[in-house]
């Protein structure tokens, strides 16, 4: 059997598989082949024309079995001139690790992959199994990536005791934190229609701007909440205002507006988009117009409160890193908020300063210290 690949010497032969959303780009082909060497049963997951693996070590539907997520899709690389390294070269230089997906999250794959290959080599679990599960549309639209995995699970009565996520978690430095929750996040567009008319007479248009300007003036001015025990207040951003209207004699027929809601464990999208829909037919009645509500809901706010999994995690990353982990809620979105219906989650990876940015990198040395670490999670939880 083939020894364990080295995490560093895989993240850039990930990188350089050019797995820009949707396309597989070879990454996943490479690591089926690298599992299904270390004996780990591969299947394919593909959905919706998104490459999707699901690798299992060990006995199908064993109730301590210990799961690991992440994916191989990235950004696009942007301008090349942007960049000081080809961003497919994972190129190694000054104790650094370069190219796309280096940060987010290649790496943290490349992490978990080894670790659990050097485990079930060196120590296979005696009871229990491993899963690892990995998608090629995180930082697409994220609905035949994760969730598509999950389905196929539960069709096939494959399922996880416990998960970790290797997305990068640390905002500065390597160990100080690590997430138990993500905030929810909802997108409302608000389409106001009026009547055109001549702004010399206006008393025969109906202008759609002083509803729409008064709505999300209220929406913006609004206390969600003041924070609940795991997370800090919710918020609601402002993040268009458009009429399209080129002329200034000319009052518009129609106005839009978008605002972004990152929302804690005090709300629901549901209540949410309840209340949004009420303070829209309010100012609608009041002026005399129309409001059409449009929600998108990325994902529901979540939080696996502290305990087994989270200590388990926390005492592996001090014990590595020699750094004190927080329990963070922070940050936007992952793929942690489908599995947090499957299974306890966490997350846990690499400094993500550099994430979605030109030069991405990461420090060579963190990347040794995260397989070290899920390598010491899985002692842990096989101990």
């Amino acid at each position: 059997m083939p020894a364990a690949p080295d995490p560093v010497e895989l993240a850039a032969e990930l990188i350089r598989c050019p797995s820009v959303t949707p396309e597989e780009g070879g990454a996943l082909t490479l690591l089926e082949m690298l599992l299904a060497e270390a004996g780990f049963e591969c299947m394919r997951v593909d959905r919706g024309g998104v490459p999707n693996l699901f690798a299992r070590w060990g006995p199908k539907g064993h109730a301590r079995t210990f799961g690991f997520n992440g994916h191989t899709d990235v950004v696009p690389p942007g301008p090349r001139a942007a960049w000081s390294v080809d961003p497919f070269s994972g190129e190694i230089r000054d104790g650094k690790l370069w190219g796309r997906g280096a940060a987010d999250m290649k790496s943290g794959v490349a992490a978990f992959v080894a670790a659990a290959i050097a485990r079930v080599q060196e120590a296979p679990p005696e009871d229990g199994a491993i899963i690892l599960t990995i998608t090629g549309d995180e930082e697409g639209d994220a609905v035949d990536g994760t969730r598509a995995l999950l389905d196929w699970m539960a069709r096939e009565g494959e399922s996880m005791a416990a998960c970790i996520v290797g997305e990068p978690t640390c905002p500065e430095r390597m160990g100080e934190m690590v997430k138990i929750g993500r905030r929810g996040s909802l997108t409302a567009d608000f389409t106001v229609t009026g009547r055109q008319g001549h702004t010399a007479y206006p008393h025969r248009a109906r202008n759609p701007l002083p509803a729409l300007a008064g709505l999300v003036h209220r929406l913006a001015g609004h206390v969600l909440d003041e924070g609940t025990a795991h997370f800090d207040p919710s918020t609601l951003a402002i993040t268009t205002i458009d009429t399209g209207n080129p002329a200034n004699n000319v009052i518009p027929g129609q106005a839009r507006a978008t605002v972004n809601i990152r929302f804690n464990d005090a709300h629901s999208a549901a209540g949410l988009e309840d209340w949004l829909r009420a303070e829209a037919a309010r100012a609608a009645a009041s002026a005399g117009v129309e409001i059409d509500v449009a929600v998108r809901v990325s994902g529901e706010s979540f939080v696996t409160p502290p305990g087994p999994l989270s200590e388990i995690v926390t005492r592996a990353v001090a014990e590595v890193t020699g750094v004190e982990p927080a329990l963070s809620t922070s940050g936007g979105t992952s793929d942690a908020r489908f599995i947090k219906d499957h299974c306890p989650v966490v997350e846990f990876g690499l400094v993500g300063q550099t994430m979605h940015q030109a030069d991405e990198h990461v420090e060579i040395n963190h990347i040794h210290q995260l397989a070290a670490v899920y390598r010491r999670v899985l002692d842990r939880w096989f101990g």
